[in-house]
C-alpha cells in the first residue's frame, strides 16, 4: 500500500478524506482510489445501506455517516464524527449531487424540482465547504484541500437542465471563493469537470439522450476509474500546488466545437 502522508504533521498516521456521495458512481470511485492509497475516509450519503456496501469494498479504514448534505445539522454531524474519530480532516471531495427531472422543458419544471437539485447541488456543496473550512482552519497544523466536482454542465448546458446546469455554474464561483479566502490558511481548492463517467446515472447515454439539435443521439463514456485517478493526483499535491480546473471527459463525447 502506496500511503499518502502530511509532511508537516504527524507521518506516521494516513491523511483523512470526506467523501460525499460515497455510495454510488462517482464517489465510490474515488473513496476506493483514495483507500488503495492509503487514506482514511469518511463515507457520506443519504443510503446507509449503499455506504456500507463501499465501505466493505475499501481495503482501509472508513467511517460511515448517513447525511442529507442539504440539511445544516447533518453537515455538523458528519464534520463532529470525522473530527472525533480522526481529530483532523485533509481533503474533502464535494461529490453528491442529484441531475433532477430529466427532459422537463423550462416553463414546466417545478418549483419543488428547482428547490430540491439547488438544495442539494449547491447548498449542500457549500455546506459541507463551509464545515470542512472551518476545521481546515482551526487544526494544528492548518490546511487542508477541497475538490468540488463540476460537471461539463459547468460549461455548457444540455437541453432541458435548467436546475442541474444552474448549480453547477454556482460550483465553479464557490470553488473560485474558497480559493481565494483559504490562501490565509493553507486550504487548497480545485475543482474537477466532468463528462459521460460510466456510472449508473449515465446509463441512459448508451441508449441516446437528447443533443442541442433536437436529435438523440448515443455518446461515448469513460471509465469512472479514470475520474478518480483524477482526483487522486489532485488530493496528492502538497498544498503549495493546485489544479484549479480540470476537465476530464470521454475523449469522443459531443462537447468540443459544434457537437
Amino acid at each position: 500500500m502506496n500511503a499518502m502522508r502530511k509532511t508537516d504533521a504527524d507521518p506516521d498516521r494516513s491523511a483523512i478524506a470526506v467523501v460525499t456521495g460515497a455510495g454510488s458512481g462517482i464517489g465510490r470511485a474515488v473513496a476506493r482510489a483514495l483507500s488503495d492509497a492509503g487514506w482514511s475516509v469518511a463515507l457520506a450519503g443519504r443510503r446507509t445501506g449503499a455506504l456500507e456496501e463501499t465501505a466493505a469494498a475499501l481495503p482501509g479504514d472508513t467511517l460511515v455517516v448517513r447525511t442529507d448534505v442539504s440539511d445544516p445539522q447533518e453537515v455538523d454531524a458528519l464534520f463532529d464524527a470525522v473530527h472525533e474519530r480522526y481529530g483532523r480532516l485533509d481533503l474533502l471531495f464535494n461529490n453528491a449531487g442529484t441531475t433532477g427531472p430529466g427532459g422537463v422543458p423550462l416553463d414546466e419544471l417545478p418549483y419543488s424540482a428547482w428547490q430540491k437539485v439547488l438544495h442539494t447541488n449547491l447548498t449542500g456543496s457549500f455546506l459541507c465547504a463551509q464545515a470542512a473550512f472551518r476545521r481546515m482552519k482551526a487544526q494544528d497544523p492548518r490546511g487542508g484541500r477541497i475538490i468540488n466536482n463540476g460537471s461539463i454542465s459547468a460549461h455548457t448546458p444540455r437541453p432541458d437542465s435548467v436546475a442541474y446546469t444552474t448549480t453547477k455554474h454556482g460550483i465553479t464561483g464557490l470553488t473560485k471563493s474558497l480559493s481565494l479566502d483559504g490562501r490565509p490558511y493553507r486550504i487548497a481548492c480545485g475543482q474537477i469537470d466532468i463528462g459521460n463517467a460510466s456510472t449508473d446515472m449515465t446509463e441512459r447515454m448508451t441508449r441516446g439522450v437528447p443533443q442541442a439539435n433536437g436529435e438523440l443521439a448515443v455518446e461515448p463514456v469513460m471509465d469512472v476509474a479514470d475520474v478518480a485517478a483524477t482526483v487522486l493526483h489532485m488530493a496528492q499535491l502538497p498544498l503549495e500546488a493546485n489544479i484549479q480546473f480540470a476537465t476530464v471527459l470521454a475523449t469522443t463525447m459531443p462537447y468540443v466545437g459544434r457537437g
